[in-house]
């Protein structure tokens, strides 16, 4: 009996899939550099040193470093979704084999929002031990599963916003969109203050809303730090849901416009 084309789609997928999950184990020591250092030092300063030293209150590290796993998940994930389709589209045309192989246009560009959550799904994971032995704080055994799920979607989403950059943003201004881009993301996507306590800077707190981290950040805080004023979990997952059909079907039409050009 013949393979259907679906079938062979799918086997397909999971292939290349494999093939870049392979890759990142080959280049581990590279990529623990990329999505640790700076939370680390983030979380070093902003919840250690400045703890110690009476700057921040003693609950803050509790704050933070939901906050942090969070960054890390979602900006892992954009980064390393568009860092490779910057190479892949420019210099090294590796998108060209893929182009080439029994699958869908569409489901390349899915292959690498896949891949590129579930490195950021690895960089949120591998800072909670790190987290934990920085600061002391617990968090609830019930609220981990529903952390779980707040975190692939942010992923999900961060690979999905990379997806839209990386097909959009010339190779040459790839440098000027991690200042222009990153940076703003980073600092107003709530991971290091609750979205609700700045009620009274009203106009940061319509720009820290308009960014789709910071629904991550107060997600994890609605099922890990319940105690702290946040936004209705429910409303967090309906916009990483959002975000991740929105964002994602733009970065597929970008994609589909470069692979066709």
């Amino acid at each position: 009996m013949s393979a259907t084309p679906a079938s062979v789609s799918i086997r397909t997928f999971r292939a290349i899939l494999w093939r870049d999950v392979f890759v990142t184990g080959s280049e581990m020591p590279s990529f623990l550099a990329q999505v640790l250092i700076q939370p680390f030092f983030i979380l070093f300063i902003f919840g250690k040193v400045l703890g110690d030293i009476g700057f921040v209150q003693g609950d803050f590290a509790a704050v933070l470093l939901p906050g942090i796993v969070a960054m890390n998940g979602f900006l892992g994930a954009l980064q390393n979704t568009t860092l490779p389709l910057v190479l892949d589209f420019s210099w090294t045309r590796e998108i060209e084999d893929r182009l080439l192989a029994p699958i869908p246009i569409p489901l390349v560009a899915v292959e690498k929002m896949v891949f590129g959550g579930l490195r950021g799904l690895l960089a949120a994971v591998l800072m909670v031990p790190i987290g934990f032995l920085l600061l002391d704080v617990s968090w609830p055994v019930a609220g981990l599963p529903m952390a779980f799920l707040v975190i692939c979607l942010g992923s999900l989403a961060g690979a999905a916003v990379g997806m839209v950059i990386g097909t959009s943003v010339p190779p040459r201004r790839i440098n000027i969109m991690f200042a222009v881009i990153l940076t703003p993301l980073l600092f107003t996507g709530s991971a290091q203050f609750p979205w609700s306590a700045l009620e009274h800077t009203r106009w940061f707190q319509v720009v820290c809303a308009l960014n789709p981290l910071t629904y991550v950040s107060e997600g994890m805080r609605a099922v890990l730090v319940p105690e702290v004023p946040h936004i209705p979990l429910g409303v967090n997952l309906l916009v990483l849901v959002a975000s991740v059909v929105g964002f994602g079907a733009l970065g597929m039409k970008g994609f589909m416009r470069r692979a066709l050009d």
